[in-house]
């Protein structure tokens, strides 16, 4: 009798491991357009860092600053002002990376100061390196542009539709002078609607 309950058991479990449901996992291509929800995605995050690049790169004004070679921008991180949570450290990589890209600028990376004071203070206290190639402290070149933005959103929705209107801005301050010599915004509508079917 337990032999044959047993068996049962077994056959019973393995008829619904049989049936169970199995997640594939696939590659996409990451350039599609990401429609999964109405917040803040890929696409988006895309479509922001290609138009708010693409715009300065092209600006009067950095046509100015090239005329000395290429500037050296700070970019400061992208302020969320929407009610989601946003990765803008993502957004401030990819608009970075374009404009690096690029060839026309160059970047003061304020993210790895501390980081690169621990090297240097290694280098010129620990005793450990050489002090013909320690790099000395006072060398590092300085910002000549900041460049910021920001990330606001408004949100309308009733039980039938939500629309979400996003606004990205960005601005170059001369940190020379402190006047802003470029400035640019792009928009991004979604909307969600519900569906009736049949009557």
């Amino acid at each position: 009798m337990k032999k044959h309950l047993l068996a049962t058991t077994l056959i019973t479990m393995l008829a619904l491991t049989g049936c169970a449901n199995r997640e594939v996992v696939t590659y996409g291509d990451a350039t599609e357009v990401e429609t999964v929800d109405i917040g803040f995605g890929s696409t988006d995050l895309q479509k922001v860092a290609a138009e708010m690049t693409d715009s300065l790169l092209v600006s009067p004004a950095m046509s100015e600053f090239s005329k000395n070679g290429r500037p050296i921008f700070f970019v400061e991180r992208i302020k969320n002002k929407t009610s989601e949570h946003i990765d803008t450290e993502s957004i401030t990589d990819s608009i970075s990376t374009k404009l690096l890209r690029s060839g026309s600028v160059r970047f003061v990376d304020m993210t790895r100061v501390e980081a690169a004071r621990e090297q240097l203070t290694y280098q010129q206290d620990g005793g450990l390196v050489d002090t013909n190639s320690a790099i000395a402290f006072g060398q590092h070149v300085g910002a000549e542009y900041m460049l910021y933005g920001n990330l606001s959103s408004i949100v309308k929705f009733n039980k039938d539709k939500q629309d979400v209107y996003y606004k990205f801005t960005m601005r170059l301050m001369d940190l020379k002078t402190g006047l802003v010599e470029w400035a640019d915004e792009t928009e991004i509508r979604k909307n969600r609607e519900k569906k009736r079917i049949g009557w």
